[in-house]
C-alpha cells in the first residue's frame, strides 16, 4: 500500500467498463492538468462537465472511433483531479486501442513547453479511482467501500443498502456517535487539566448522561451495521444428514430449481453442490454435501470428509431426518454417531436446526423439536425460511438498513468495549479519569477507522485492491 500511496499523485488511466462486448464502453483518465492530453486526443478540449460528440483521433489525426467526450476540471469530479471519459463503441479491441492511444499520447511533446503533455501516465491499480476519492476527500472510507458492495450486491435490499451507504447514511450515523464522543472527552480532559478547580465539570455537564445516551445510541447503530453485513456477507448454511434423506430435494426445493441431481440410489452426491438463495433479501449459502455414514468406497469418502470440513465452518448446519425410517434400528444407531460428532465438531455458537423431511410419506410420524416439512411437495419451507431468518439474525426490514461490513461490525464492537469500560471509571471520577480518558480516545479511534479519519495503509491496501480495475 506505501507503494500506491506514494504513486497516487501520477495520472492513470483504465478501461472502466467491464471485458467483453457491448454497446458502449468507457476509457477513464485521472490527473492533473488534463487538458493538453484532451486536445490531443479529442482536437479540442469540451466544455467542462458537458457530453461532447465527435472523433477520438490516433497519432496521425485518423479517428479510432467516434464517440462522447466529457472532462470535468478539478476539484469537481469524482476523483477530485481532472477526469477524462471517453465513451466508445463498446468493442474490446476499440477500447485497447484507445486504452494505447492515451498512453503514447501523454508521451508527446506540448508544443509550447516542449514537455511530455501527461509525464508518467500509467494504467491504473484496480480500484485506484475510487482510491483518490477518498485520499481526496470527495468520499470517506465507508461510502468508498459502499461503491464496491453496490456493484457486487447480490440481492435487491443489499444494492438498496449499499445505494444508502453510498449516500453517506451510514457515515453521519459514525459523525453523529464521534461528535458526541469527542464532546465527552473534551468534559474528561478539561476535568484532568483544571484539578484544582472546585467545581466538578462532569457531574455539572452530566457526564454520566451523556456517556449513557451514547452508548444507547451505539446499540442502535451497531444492530443497523449487524443487520447491514448479514445483507452484505449473508450466512453459509450446510445441509447434512444420511444418504437418502433428501438433502438434494431440500436444496432444490429452497432453490426452485433442479441444480442436483436427484435419485434413490444411495450416495448419489459425491461432491459438494452450492446455491446462493435469497430470503426477504438476506443472501444464504446453501451447500448439500454427501450423505454422512461410513463407506468403502475411496471416492464417496472423499465426499463425505469435504462434508464435514463444510459443517466445521458454517454457520448454521440443517440436519435432515428421514420421517420412514426412524423405526430402523441401524437408522437410529447411524443417527446418534452423527449427533454425537456433530457436538464434538460444532462451536456452540453454530445453530443445529433438525429438519424432518418426507411427511407426506410419513404423516402420522412423532417428532422431537424441529421444522416437519416435504422437499418433494414443499409443505413446511415457509417454516423453514422463517427459522433459517431467525438463526441468522435477520430483524429489521430492509428499508431501514445501509450496508456494512464485518470490519465495520468489529470496530464498533470495540467501541462499546471501551465505552463499557469507561462507564465503570466515570463512576469511580477522579480517582480513574486518566484512565476514563484513555478509554475514551481508543473508542473514538475505533470510531475513525469505519470512514478512514484514523486507519492504517495496509488496510486501504486490501480494500481498494479488491475493486475492479477502472473503478
Amino acid at each position: 500500500m506505501m507503494n500506491r500511496l506514494a504513486r497516487h499523485d501520477e495520472p492513470i488511466v483504465a478501461i472502466a467498463t467491464a471485458p467483453g462486448r457491448g454497446a458502449v464502453g468507457i476509457v477513464r483518465v485521472s490527473g492533473k492538468g488534463l487538458a493538453g492530453l484532451t486536445g490531443r486526443l479529442c482536437g479540442r478540449l469540451p466544455k467542462a462537465r458537458e457530453a461532447s460528440y465527435g472523433p477520438f483521433l490516433d497519432a496521425a489525426g485518423e479517428a479510432i472511433d467516434h464517440g462522447l467526450a466529457i472532462f470535468f476540471p478539478a476539484p469537481h469530479s469524482f476523483t477530485g483531479e481532472d477526469v477524462l471519459e471517453l465513451q466508445a463503441h463498446g468493442g474490446p479491441v476499440v477500447l485497447q486501442l484507445l486504452l494505447a492511444r492515451c498512453l503514447a499520447a501523454a508521451q508527446e511533446p506540448d508544443p509550447d513547453t516542449g514537455r511530455p503533455l501527461l509525464a508518467g501516465l500509467r494504467v491504473a491499480a484496480p480500484g485506484e479511482f475510487t482510491e483518490r476519492a477518498f485520499l481526496n476527500d470527495k468520499i470517506d472510507l465507508a461510502q468508498a467501500e459502499a461503491i464496491a458492495d453496490l456493484i457486487d450486491a447480490s440481492t435487491e435490499a443489499a444494492a438498496r443498502s449499499a445505494s444508502r451507504s453510498l449516500s453517506g447514511e451510514f457515515s453521519r450515523e459514525i459523525q453523529a456517535l464521534l461528535d458526541a464522543l469527542v464532546h465527552l472527552r473534551m468534559l474528561v480532559e478539561a476535568t484532568l487539566d483544571f484539578p484544582e478547580e472546585e467545581i466538578d465539570f462532569l457531574q455539572k455537564a452530566d457526564a454520566q448522561g451523556k456517556l449513557e445516551r451514547l452508548t444507547a445510541q451505539l446499540a442502535v447503530v451497531m444492530r443497523r451495521a449487524q443487520q447491514g453485513a448479514l445483507l452484505r456477507e449473508g450466512i453459509k448454511v450446510v445441509i447434512a444428514g444420511q444418504p437418502n434423506a433428501g438433502k438434494s430435494s431440500l436444496l432444490n426445493a429452497l432453490a426452485g430449481a433442479e441444480l442436483a441431481i436427484v435419485t434413490p440410489v444411495a450416495g448419489t452426491t459425491r461432491d459438494v453442490v452450492q446455491q446462493t438463495i435469497q430470503i426477504e433479501g438476506v443472501p444464504l449459502h446453501v451447500l448439500d454435501t454427501a450423505g454422512l455414514r461410513v463407506s468403502d468406497d475411496e471416492v464417496e469418502r472423499i465426499g463425505i470428509a469435504r462434508a464435514w470440513g463444510h459443517i466445521e465452518t458454517a454457520d448454521a448446519v440443517l440436519l435432515l431426518h428421514d420421517l420412514t425410517r426412524l423405526d430402523a434400528p441401524a437408522y437410529q444407531a447411524e443417527e446418534d454417531r452423527i449427533t454425537r460428532e456433530l457436538n464434538r465438531k460444532l462451536p456452540k455458537t453454530v445453530p443445529v436446526i433438525d429438519v424432518w423431511n418426507k411427511c407426506d410419506a410419513a404423516p402420522d410420524a412423532v417428532v422431537p423439536d424441529g421444522v416437519r416439512l416435504s422437499a418433494r411437495n414443499g409443505e413446511g419451507l415457509d417454516a423453514l425460511r422463517r427459522q433459517l431468518l431467525q438463526v441468522a439474525g435477520w430483524q429489521a426490514a430492509p428499508e431501514g438498513v445501509f450496508i456494512a461490513r464485518e470490519r465495520h461490525v468489529q470496530a464498533l464492537r470495540r467501541v462499546q468495549d471501551h465505552l463499557a469500560h469507561a462507564t465503570g471509571h466515570l463512576a469511580a471520577q477522579a480517582q480513574m479519569l486518566d484512565i476514563l480518558a484513555e478509554e475514551l480516545r481508543l473508542a473514538q479511534n475505533a470510531l475513525s477507522e469505519i470512514t478512514g479519519v484514523f486507519t492504517s495503509d495496509d488496510l486501504l491496501g486490501v480494500i481498494f485492491s479488491s475493486f475492479c480495475i477502472g473503478k
